[in-house]
């Protein structure tokens, strides 16, 4: 009896000795801000790690309980800690490719190119290559070129070559330019008809202008150049990730897996590279509509976990507001007297048999809508799928919802709709849309975030990278003052500008709501992943608009560090 009481006693120490280990933090976080974007619990003086999640949050003398002999205690001197930056929309893969394995002529300062800087550069360019091998370009935009609205046609484009077939992308991604040696590769003249859903546009006589809209049109083209190889696109994709980390983020979307390389060698690659951690950040990924497998058996919703996972379908149903092809209801401003409304890439009974079926299987359904024809079709596809009280809890949603009406604001709350705006809207062409393209009412209407607060809805900011710049504290900060670049500065509509706590929320845990990940990320939680972004300045102490100033110093991911600034 007293050795089994002796045996009992020794059993029930070592057992409490190993609990208390158990309890020991691998490392604590203190000695500067730490911003959690818990409501609950705002700020914290300390934070602990175990085991690449957050046990506990508090004051340093609340965390000395899980404070072991191992412990790391890591100063941050002053700087300030916050939840990992989330990035609801990029496209990774179109990043790599337009920024990394194409030539960027990306121009987001002033002053803007010219039609003559731009042909400079890719005639540079274009000498390296070998007749009859391709120019590929990305990155031009003419609502941000002198002078105003001026095109890479055809004729431009022969002036950079008339023996090699040149591509340049439009930063929309909705958009592309070729020289005429391409039109006869691709085996296009002038009776060639449009692709489904893309169009060959032509001039006043029915020339073709060299001018392309939308996928199906690049498609013809791409599909006569060469692919990269493997090695290629995985050095393109994982400086696409070091951009990422360098910049706060530690979770990010791949917004339209397939749409490069097909769903399966996509699907192969960022699960390889997120776990090998060539790509050191958490993925959520949605199929691109268009190159969701015909017959699909290989792929199920929330198939992967935390490192990689797919959860959702993306449609593009209109084009881009800056390159007037966004579907809008009235037309458009520029040119003065246009009758141009942009394009509706769908009826609605073909958006609601694209949506309807992944809808049903379980994906989280994401529609890219930029004017508000193209907001209305969705809405009105998105009534077709809410029928009962739990389809409204699915988190749809609508990408950039970028001059929406205040009733489809409604509408959208209602539906339990999480858009996502491509801020940078504001900023980079908040001018050309109020003063030239859109007009002020419509221009007003960009991206109206107090208008979502106001009606209760959660919301997040991203790049849609590659159309603009991954900096997602630039989003922040173009969300809650909404200055535009150009000279003279204004700000687009005040009554639109939101508190910097809100502007954050849409960078983190709001933005982590979008993705389905508010229970593990977003903010700095006990049981959360310990993911962080150290950065130099408290933004909920900075200005507005000098947010966007704000260094990221260190990135963290599962409390093991991804990025260090130099």
């Amino acid at each position: 009896m007293k050795f089994a009481s002796k045996l009992l006693s020794t059993l029930l120490i070592a057992q409490c000795t190993f609990v208390f280990a158990k309890g020991n933090a691998d490392m604590i976080f203190y000695g500067g801000d730490i911003v959690t974007m818990n409501k609950s619990q705002p700020t914290a003086e300390a934070v602990a790690v175990q085991d690449g999640k957050i046990i506990k949050v508090g004051s340093l003398s609340q965390l000395k309980a899980v404070q072991g002999q191992d412990t790391k205690l890591i100063n941050l001197n002053g700087q300030t800690l916050m939840p990992g930056l989330v990035e609801p929309h990029v496209h990774i893969m179109g990043t790599a490719f337009s920024e990394e394995i194409f030539l960027d002529l990306s121009n987001f300062t002033m002053p803007h190119d010219t039609l003559d800087s731009l042909v400079g550069k890719l005639t540079a360019y274009g000498k390296n290559l070998k007749d009859g091998q391709w120019i590929t370009a990305f990155g031009v935009d003419p609502s941000r070129t002198d002078p105003f609205m001026s095109e890479l046609t055809a004729d431009v484009l022969d002036k950079v070559s008339t023996t090699k077939p040149v591509f340049v992308m439009n930063q929309s991604m909705h958009i592309a330019y070729v020289n005429h040696k391409a039109l006869e590769i691709a085996g296009l003249n002038d009776s060639s008809p449009n692709p489904r859903g893309g169009t060959f546009v032509k001039d006043s006589k029915g020339r073709l202008t060299g001018v392309l809209y939308e996928v199906p049109a690049f498609e013809l083209f791409l599909s006569k150049m060469p692919i990269p190889s493997q090695e290629i696109i995985e050095q393109a994709v994982a400086k696409v990730g070091q951009r990422l980390v360098s910049k706060g983020v530690t979770t990010s979307a791949e917004i339209t897996v397939g749409g490069y390389l097909g769903v399966d060698k996509e699907y192969a690659l960022f699960n390889a590279m997120t776990r090998n951690g060539k790509l050191p950040v958490r993925v959520r990924g949605y199929m691109y509509s268009n190159a969701y497998p015909t017959t699909n058996k290989s792929y199920k919703p929330g198939q992967g976990d935390d490192t990689f996972k797919l959860i959702g379908v993306k449609i593009v149903a209109d084009g881009s507001n800056q390159g007037l092809t966004g579907a809008m209801s009235k037309p458009y401003d520029y040119p003065v007297g246009t009758s141009n409304t942009g394009t509706l890439n769908f009826t609605e009974q073909e958006l609601y048999a694209l949506a309807k079926p992944r809808f049903d299987e379980g994906w989280q359904i994401s529609i890219h809508s930029n004017g508000d024809k193209s907001i209305e079709q969705t809405l009105n596809v998105y009534e077709k799928l809410v029928t009962k009280p739990s389809d409204a809890k699915t988190r749809l949603r609508i990408e950039h919802f970028t001059v929406p009406t205040e009733k489809q604001i409604s509408r959208a709350a209602k539906l339990g709709v999480v858009p996502g705006f491509t801020i940078g809207h504001t900023d980079y062409w908040g001018e050309a849309f109020h003063n030239h393209l859109i007009g002020a009412e419509r221009g007003d209407r960009i991206d109206p975030s107090a208008s979502l607060i106001k009606k209760g809805m959660r919301f997040a900011y991203h790049s849609d990278s590659p159309v603009s710049p991954i900096h997602p504290l630039k989003y922040a900060s173009e969300g809650a003052s909404r200055l535009w670049q150009v000279s003279p500065q204004k700000v687009l509509n005040p009554s639109q500008k939101i508190s910097i706590n809100n502007a954050l929320k849409a960078i983190t845990i709001d933005a982590a709501y979008q993705l389905k990940m508010d229970d593990k990320i977003g903010s700095i939680q006990e049981g959360k992943y310990a993911d962080f972004a150290i950065v130099n300045q408290n933004p909920m102490k900075t200005d507005a608009y000098k947010i966007r100033d704000i260094e990221v110093n260190e990135t963290w991911v599962n409390g093991r560090q991804v990025f260090k600034k130099k």
